[in-house]
């Protein structure tokens, strides 16, 4: 092996193992994410690029937006790897405010082709503490209906804009 050849081996693996911790670095960080709110709905917004649908999950809970990203790195014919810097497993968690009540079930979650997540929840009807009257008068009690419940998911699955 001649100096040049152990000089580039040294410089390839240094590299490489560069790109790995900055993979598991990404990997335990928290995607970037915006909380939007409008009169109607709760928004949340999380970076996620080079993402396919299928790789995403969304969960609503108990006030908390989660995703989680597993992508895979695609073969690329005639390459090789250099630089492994992306990491493969994605997380990323959004509080709403303490004071939301959302409608979970009926949010919805879409993957832009600029690789962002956005996901929307609808508002709830405010709950009414037993025996308060609500702005309409009625009182909360026992043959009330039941306030919405404030758990589950946000959404099925993820479409993607076109």
């Amino acid at each position: 092996m001649t100096l040049e050849e152990f000089g580039s081996a040294v410089g390839d693996s240094l590299y490489r193992q560069i790109g790995r911790a900055n993979g598991h670095v990404q990997n335990y960080r928290s995607l970037p994410v915006d909380v939007l709110e409008a009169d109607s709905s709760y928004l949340v917004v999380f970076d996620a690029p080079d993402t396919e649908p299928d790789d995403v999950q969304v969960r609503y809970h108990d006030g908390n937006v989660r995703v989680r990203i597993d992508r895979f790195r695609e073969f690329r014919e005639g390459y090789r790897m250099r630089f492994p810097g992306r990491g493969m497993t994605l997380d990323g968690e959004a509080e709403l405010p303490s004071d939301a009540v959302v409608e979970p079930d009926a949010g919805t979650a879409t993957l832009s082709e600029n690789g962002t997540i956005r996901i929307e929840i609808p508002k709830g009807a405010p709950r009414v503490e037993s025996g308060e009257t609500d702005e309409s008068g009625s009182v909360d009690g026992p043959n009330a209906p039941e306030a919405a419940e404030s758990s589950g998911s946000a959404g099925d699955g993820v479409a993607v804009d076109d």
